[in-house]
């Protein structure tokens, strides 16, 4: 298979850039022409990889950081649909002409064979259609795809096996898509014909899913619902992971490890900057329990804060630990309810306690409870007497145990990296006939 030139395309949010950042490192390894297109703020992290970069030029850079100053008005709307509606609307479907506008300009320069985007990245089958050119979608989040089966995705409803949950989840999903998040779908439409294409009959997320040529979904079907409908162009490939490079850190405390006689792992991501929502709670838990060892990694926000209202031998607080170097040691993962995390934690063997709501959280965590793998807590704010009584429960139940060892079996059966490249290349392969009169034209 001759090299082919490559184009990745992410929506400037950490959950979906980093967990192609192993892939786009692994395709480049193979000698493939790789490029990124993202948010200016991710140029030093996607340089510092050795990958050519481009960053937006007519696309607003819209996220969490900055979307209460970018929009203000947010802040004053009541409501949980209504504001879900306009988040989805600003930060993802109103910036797809913006992002097509920019790939266009950057496919003048870079006549890429292929276009790789994170599943939000609302650009993707626009340009697919318009440059006549494969489209491979990464679903870097439990799998969105709405089914028969299953209720509506974003309500975190877990699948209900009776007649009567079942016909509660017919009526809610056919509320959510012809009617609480349809003006989601009309906006998407609006964006396809004002590009000359023809509006989706579909809810707009599983256009997202069921348009591109190609759905690498992270994950295995052993962490994600049963659908008798799913689509035949997704693919399950193993849990994508951040790229790690050679040198790895060490975990710097493990003689404290030896003096305890558990560990608990507590991290809210790099987003999150309240304390007061997982971590202090964790902490007023166990900070004088001489038994148990609590690490935390805030992601940079108030760390020496934290450690200067606990200063308790059994604590350490850090900006930033390496997972993989601390994972090995820990007995239990409390977590916001971050996908990549969550990932990590199954495949090291760790049982979770998960307390998250928003930012399609609520997914994650209803899946960690249905699948027995932890516990979901069900809140963002979670008391201290609630998570201790759950780590107690999820430490001593070997149910628990047993589930997210078989996970963790499952998923050593997936070469990531490779599926992705194998899958990539047959649908090239299937491609190039078309790519090869294409390249011919523009000589």
């Amino acid at each position: 298979m001759n090299n082919k030139r490559i184009l990745i395309a992410t929506m400037p949010l950490d959950g979906h850039l980093n967990p192609l950042t192993g892939l786009a490192k692994h395709l480049q390894s193979l000698g493939h022409d790789v490029r990124w297109y993202t948010g200016p703020s991710y140029k030093d992290k996607i340089c510092k990889l050795g990958i050519p970069f481009y960053p937006f030029r007519k696309t607003r850079e819209i996220n969490q950081l900055n979307l209460d100053t970018e929009f203000p008005e947010r802040l004053l709307m009541k409501g949980t649909i209504k504001r879900l509606r306009f988040d989805l609307n600003n930060v993802f479907f109103l910036r797809a002409p913006e992002l097509v506008s920019d790939v266009k300009a950057i496919y003048g320069e870079f006549p890429f064979d292929l276009i790789l985007c994170d599943a939000a990245f609302t650009g993707g089958p626009i340009l697919q259609k318009l440059l006549n050119v494969p489209l491979v979608s990464i679903g870097i989040g439990p799998l969105g795809e709405s089914s028969k089966g299953l209720p509506p995705s974003g309500l975190g409803i877990e699948p209900s096996s009776t007649l009567l949950g079942r016909l509660k989840q017919d009526m809610l999903r056919y509320l959510v898509t012809k009617f609480l998040l349809k003006p989601c779908t009309d906006v998407y439409n609006q964006v396809l014909i004002d590009h000359g294409q023809k509006p989706t009959g579909e809810f707009v997320f599983d256009a997202l899913t069921r348009e591109p040529d190609l759905y690498l979904q992270s994950g295995t079907p052993g962490f994600e619902y049963s659908r008798p409908d799913m689509s035949p162009n997704i693919r399950f490939v193993g849990p994508l992971l951040p790229y790690q490079s050679g040198s790895r850190h060490p975990f710097r405390h493990t003689a404290k490890i030896q003096q305890h006689k558990r560990v608990i792992l507590v991290t809210q991501g790099t987003v999150e900057r309240d304390p007061k929502k997982i971590i202090i709670p964790t902490l007023e838990a166990f900070k004088d329990d001489s038994q148990t060892l609590v690490i935390v990694t805030t992601g940079g926000s108030r760390t020496e804060e934290l450690r200067a209202k606990y200063p308790q031998s059994n604590v350490i607080i850090d900006d930033f630990i390496d997972f993989n170097s601390v994972m090995p040691f820990a007995d239990v993962y409390v977590t916001n309810g971050g996908y990549g995390g969550t990932m990590l934690a199954l495949q090291h063997g760790l049982p979770l306690v998960a307390a998250g709501v928003h930012e399609g959280k609520n997914e994650i965590t209803a899946r960690i409870g249905y699948f027995k793998v932890g516990i979901n807590l069900k809140t963002e704010t979670p008391t201290a007497a609630k998570i201790r009584k759950s780590i107690e429960k999820v430490l001593s139940d070997p149910y628990y145990r047993i589930n997210v060892q078989r996970l963790g079996a499952e998923f050593k059966q997936y070469a990531t990296n490779s599926l992705c490249e194998k899958y990539i290349l047959e649908l090239l392969s299937e491609s190039s006939p078309e790519l090869a009169e294409k390249q011919t034209t523009l000589i």
